[in-house]
This record gives structure tokens, C-alpha cells and sequence, in this order.
């Protein structure tokens, strides 16, 4: 029988998991916006090193991902819930080129702006909050859709 985990066994392996990543963000240069700017540049002093962040977490996502197809419990005794669907519509073409501008205006996406949040970056303040006001104006949208 598969033994469950406390709420606070979740709580600290996903501190302790987000931890190891922003870590790994840090290490590999990942939180500083010019860095992911550089890899932007083709026409200039082109920095391919975040294509080798990205194939590395690729990689590992395709391993962890092939691994979880297999379970219906998480390793902590959670039900998994893995997406279901594979069309591609218009609402996730617009989510994709929306984060994609604004990635690339900032050079800064999620996982590192809560990185740069935490050393008191004024960028990554700023990041922030413009995310919390972009995720608040889609569930508007989504519950104006529902009625």
C-alpha cells in the first residue's frame, strides 16, 4: 500500500524543488534579463547558452513526463492530473505569442521574475505585478466567457 504524505511533506518538497530550480536559474545566468536578451539578438553577439538550458530542461521534462504517463498516484500519494488534450486553438496561439512578446520585451518569464522578486529586483517587481494583473484580466475574461 502506497503510504501518503502530510500537507507539510507536499509544502516542503515543493519548497525544497523550487529552491534546487531557482538555484539552478541563478547558476546558469538564467535570471538576469540580459542574459535571456542575448539569446534573442540574432543579429548581434548571439548567446546560445539558453537553448542549452532549455534542451537540459526538455529533456528532463520528456523523461519526467514519459514516467508520469505511466502513474495515477505522484510519488507522494497525490492523484496525478496531467493534460488531456492535444488541439491546438486560438485561445493557446494567443497565450503563446502574448507570453512570447512579453518574454521578449522583459527577458524575463515566470520562474526567474519570482527569482529576481526575492533579491528585490525593481524589474522583477515590476514583472510581477503586471503578471498578477495579466493572469486576473484572463479570469475575467474566462467567467464573462462562462455566463
Amino acid at each position: 500500500m502506497r503510504k501518503h504524505f502530510s500537507n507539510i511533506s507536499v509544502v516542503l518538497f515543493a519548497l525544497l524543488s523550487g529552491t534546487i530550480f531557482g538555484l539552478g536559474l541563478i547558476l546558469a545566468g538564467m535570471a538576469n534579463p540580459a542574459k535571456v536578451l542575448a539569446f534573442l539578438d540574432l543579429a548581434g553577439l548571439w548567446d546560445p547558452s539558453l537553448a542549452l538550458v532549455m534542451g537540459g530542461a526538455i529533456s528532463i521534462g520528456l523523461i519526467a513526463f514519459t514516467l508520469a504517463k505511466k502513474r495515477n498516484i505522484s510519488f507522494l500519494g497525490l492523484k496525478m492530473h496531467l493534460p488531456t488534450t492535444r488541439i491546438i486553438d486560438k485561445r493557446l496561439v494567443i497565450g503563446g505569442l502574448a507570453f512570447g512578446i512579453g518574454w521578449g520585451l522583459s527577458g524575463i518569464c515566470p520562474a526567474p521574475a519570482f527569482v529576481l522578486l526575492g533579491a528585490g529586483s525593481i524589474k522583477g517587481i515590476i514583472f510581477v505585478i503586471f503578471m498578477l494583473i495579466g493572469m486576473e484580466i484572463y479570469e475575467r475574461i474566462e467567467s464573462y466567457r462562462k455566463k
